[in-house]
């Protein structure tokens, strides 16, 4: 079970890496797996989440471009990879019940699994329990302001 650390009235876990672009995270599983799922921050600014969809096993794609799609009640669009690679897995769970990525965000809501093409890329995502509580904080700031976030 991961560390979830509460950053800013949200559950952050500190054991993977997260994509400042996209509200996702990283969690390698083996040398070479990335699991991925979308972050507390992601959830809420989403909604409720209606529906799910996945490329297909075996398809490839480089980092930003989409996995998947999402319709919830406040965003509809793309899921943008955090890595580049192949898709291996699609958490068949999530499709048939989306609301399990509301409620466990980080165990059983997680999204896909890659086979990482570039590993160098995992450097450009935040991790460590001293980065990421400042960060995500940040993050929560910034949505508050901009009005995506209620007080």
């Amino acid at each position: 079970m991961s560390e979830i650390a509460e950053v800013a009235g949200f559950g952050v876990a500190l054991d993977r890496a997260y994509d400042p672009a996209g509200h996702f995270w990283v969690s390698m599983i083996g040398s070479d797996r990335a699991r991925i799922g979308m972050d507390a921050l992601g959830v809420e600014t989403s909604g409720t989440i209606a529906q799910l969809a996945f490329l297909g096993v075996g398809e490839n794609l480089k980092r930003g471009e989409a996995f998947g799609s999402l319709e919830a009640a406040k965003f509809v669009g793309p899921l943008t990879s955090p890595l580049s690679g192949t898709v291996t897995a699609t958490n068949d769970a999530v499709v048939a019940d989306p609301s399990l990525v509301e409620r466990d965000p980080y165990g059983a809501g997680w999204l896909v699994e890659l086979t990482v093409a570039d590993p160098g890329e995992l450097g450009e995502l935040i991790s460590g329990a001293d980065a990421i509580p400042g960060w995500f904080a940040a993050e929560v700031e910034d949505y508050r302001l901009k009005g995506v976030l209620a007080e």
